[in-house]
Parts: structure tokens; sequence; C-alpha cells
């Protein structure tokens, strides 16, 4: 098995691989691809490439539902980095609290100045600030970065309310959150949270969800923590927000030409993920889930096919891919000793342990884009 990397992979995610796997530089004859930010939308994917593994829980750099329709399983990683981003989302509340970075452009412009210990001492006040023990602090999406944003936020002392609509989610997660959280409606959390913190993935029903009328139902004077996608937030309103006073401070690990030019804005170069820690883990991990599917048939985190795990095979495994609710069809014809199915959306897939296949028949199926033996 040949794998295309289209970023730089962290080696302890490439070691993952076993011996029999080789990285290769032409897609042609990649069984799998390896990616982090590279633009893929407009790539086309010739039809040995099974495999998707993007090192980050983010795939808007990916065409999902085309890669589906071509037979193409896209996986990611989901929870690899969240820790990093945790951090990252604290600090940003704590570099909001405070003008932190305003107090250390001044120490800078000022560094000639033989009495700068002293000249300090009155310029301080202008960088000030508030402290967040005690502030309540609403989170956007309880997922693995929303729930370990919710327990540091508990343990520093903020109270924690949070918007998350499964309830599986928060049932899962929940082991992670403060003991006192509470999930309410978005209207209840923009009304009460001093600080707001997004942790959703950007999606058409994502896509400027903080817009005017959000900011509209905020309380004065709101810091808004934005380490997931630039588009969530609507930029013309929110510039009108800060103009306002409605919003003290915006903090993004995303920012674009409108928000880094824009007045009240803490703008981070999207360090979200970059950790060493982080990009071992996503690697390790998005390597992990390859293996499996080219080895064992399993998908694991996939974000265009449902999830399937027979663990690892003990005989042939076969793979069918397919558009449309086509399981009775498919499993009709397989002898299997072992199954299982589902659908995600208008794309299924099974993965059946058998003695023999007939791969023909199986693609005659309508609407069948892949059938894999293992």
């Amino acid at each position: 098995m040949k794998v295309l990397c289209l970023n730089k992979i962290s080696p302890v995610g490439m070691k993952v691989l076993p011996a029999s796997y080789s990285v290769t530089e032409d897609m042609n004859e990649a069984g799998a691809i390896l990616v982090r930010s590279a633009n893929m939308l407009e790539t086309t994917l010739p039809a040995n490439v099974l495999a998707v593994a993007r090192a980050g829980a983010g795939v808007n750099n990916i065409p999902l539902e085309p890669y589906a329709k071509a037979g193409v399983v896209v996986f990611n990683t989901p929870g690899a980095n969240a820790n990093a981003v945790k951090e990252l989302t604290i600090a940003a509340m704590l570099l909001a609290a405070r003008d932190i970075r305003g107090s250390m452009e001044w120490v800078k412009e000022n560094k000639g100045d033989e009495l700068i210990n002293k000249s300090m001492e009155k310029a301080k006040g202008a960088f000030a600030g508030t402290e967040i023990m005690g502030k309540t602090l609403g989170i956007v999406g309880l997922g693995a970065i929303g729930a370990l944003v919710a327990g540091a936020a508990g343990a520093l002392g903020m109270h924690v309310i949070a918007v998350e609509p499964s309830a599986a989610t928060v049932e899962r997660n929940k082991h992670l959150c403060p003991n006192d959280l509470e999930v309410v409606t978005y209207d209840e959390l923009y009304a009460r949270a001093d600080y707001i913190s997004v942790h959703v993935p950007l999606l058409d029903a994502t896509r400027g969800m903080i817009n005017k009328d959000a900011f509209a139902k905020m309380k004065d004077g709101v810091i808004l923590i934005n380490c997931a996608r630039d588009a969530i937030v609507n930029d013309d309103d929110l510039k009108e927000a800060i103009a306002a006073g409605k919003v003290r401070r915006y903090v993004t690990d995303f920012p674009n030409y409108k928000t880094a030019n824009m007045d009240g804005v803490v703008a981070i170069s999207h360090l979200g993920a970059s950790t060493e820690e982080a990009e071992d883990n996503c690697a390790a991990m998005a390597a992990k889930q390859i293996v499996d599917y080219v080895e064992n048939g399993n998908i694991i985190n996939s974000v265009n096919y449902p999830r399937i795990d027979l663990g690892p095979k003990a005989g042939t495994r076969v793979v069918v891919l397919f558009e449309g609710d086509h399981i009775a069809e498919v499993t009709g014809l397989l002898k299997a000793t072992k199954l299982a199915s589902g659908m995600k959306g208008n794309f299924g897939a099974v993965v059946a342990e058998v003695a023999s296949v007939d791969e023909a028949a199986l693609k005659a199926v309508a609407g069948v884009t892949r059938v894999l033996v293992i």
C-alpha cells in the first residue's frame, strides 16, 4: 500500500504505518491520502484511492459528498487535538480579560526608558481588566473540545453553561464537565454569558450563526472566543457589535482580512492544534484509521460513511460502499459468517466476513460505488 501525504505529517504518525506501506508523491499510485490543511476541494481522485484521512477535526477542505459518490472513505481525528485547542481557548480568555497584549506592546515601545520600572506604574492602569473567576462562560458545542474547555473553566472558578442539541453528546462527555454544568437554550446562553466560546464545526447550519440577531441577545461587554472556524461569525455584524460596545473583545484563532484589521480583536495565527503533541496524536490516529480500513475494512471516525467495526479480520472480508439504501440487496448476495452494515445520510456500507464473494454481482447492484475484498 502506498500513501500520499499532501502536507507534512508528524513522523510519529508515519511510524504507525506497517513496514509494507510506503510513501509516494504520485497520487496515481496511492491507495490512501493523509492530509492536514491542503485544499482538496477541486481535487478529483483516481480510482485507486480508497481513503483520505484528515489529521485533524475540521474537514471543510475536503469534498465529502463527491468522494463518497466515488467510494472514497474520508476520516478525521476527533479529539486528538482537543487538549491543545482547550489550552489555547483558556489562554484566549485570559488574553481578553486583561489587555496583556497591550501591556506587552507598551513595554516593547518603552524598553529604552531607563526608568521603565517606575513609568510603568503610571501606565499599567490602561491595561488592567477583570478576572475570569466567578464569571459565566457559555460554550456552544459540548464535543471533545467544548467539554474539556468546560472542565478547565470550572476548575478556574467559572460557572459554565452550554448549548448542545445532542443529548448523547452531553451524556458521553459529562464526566469532563463541571458537576454544576447547565445545558441551556441559545437565548439563555446569550443572555447570561460573560464569555462565549464557540466549538462547533463549520457546516451550512453553523455558517454565520453568530450574527446580528445573536449579538442583540448577548450581554453588553461580552467577550467572544472563536477557536473553531472564522465563518461561524459574521464579520460585518461583529464589527458593528464591537463598535457599539456589545462585544468587548473578540479573540479568534482564525483571523481573516476583515478581523485582522478590526479594532477590539485579538487575532492568533491558527495555533489551536499546532502543538507537537496534537500533531503527533492526529497523525497517529489518522494513520491507524487508514490501516484498520485497508487491512480489516473497519470504518472508524468517517465523516462521509457510517461507523462499522468488526474488529480484526479472521478470513476474507469484503467492504461494499453504496449510495442509497441498498443494504438488503447487498447483504442478500453475501454468505457472511460475520456482518455489519449502516447508513450515514444517503451513503451506506456493508462489511462482512465471507467464505467466498461474487464481486461482479455486488458491483451490478445499483448505487454500489466500491467493492473492496481484503
